[in-house]
């Protein structure tokens, strides 16, 4: 067991990019699960007191997510994740969208490319990722919301999941 686990998280706006580097003390495989399986990312992929309610998730290449964010008061924040490529239990690739809850797109909202990488040595298991936004300002609406503070939150979530 590793006693002092990565978490970095770096903002590069020359490029509008977020680079998210953590370790979890798991093996790869159940970390790919946390990922890619609707039932257990509903239990981490929300900062507290939000929860995460997926409606469907296909994950496949062309396939997608739709999933809300529900806060306590019975808000729903809508989002789609499209999969534009998949090779499994290594790396997968995606778009993440704000939506209503019909799937209708928001383009007043911040798009993103997200690439994530796994990669596993002497069961601690890394995932870098990568989300690239399409300007500056889409990169600088995502922080103003609280991104850097909410991911965070809900990857520590995850850490606490995985060690169950």
């Amino acid at each position: 067991m590793k006693t002092s686990l990565l978490f970095d998280f770096t903002v590069d706006r020359s490029t509008s990019t977020v680079f998210v580097k953590r370790e979890f003390d798991a093996g790869q495989s159940s970390v790919w699960d946390a990922f890619t399986q609707q039932e257990i990312l509903d239990q981490w992929w929300a900062p507290k007191p939000w929860t995460s309610k997926t409606r469907y998730m296909n994950f496949e290449t062309g396939g997608r997510r739709v999933y809300a964010m529900c806060g306590p008061g019975g808000e729903e924040f809508w989002s789609v994740q499209e999969f534009t490529a998949i090779s499994p239990i290594e790396n997968f690739k995606q778009i993440s969208l704000f939506a209503d809850k019909d799937e209708n797109i928001n383009n007043d909202m911040p798009a993103s490319e997200w690439n994530l990488d796994f990669s596993e040595e002497d069961g601690v298991t890394t995932v870098s990722i990568s989300i690239k936004h399409e300007t500056p300002a889409s990169l600088e609406q995502a922080l103003k919301m609280g991104f850097k503070e909410g991911f965070t939150m809900t990857l520590n979530y995850l850490d606490q999941l995985l060690t169950k």
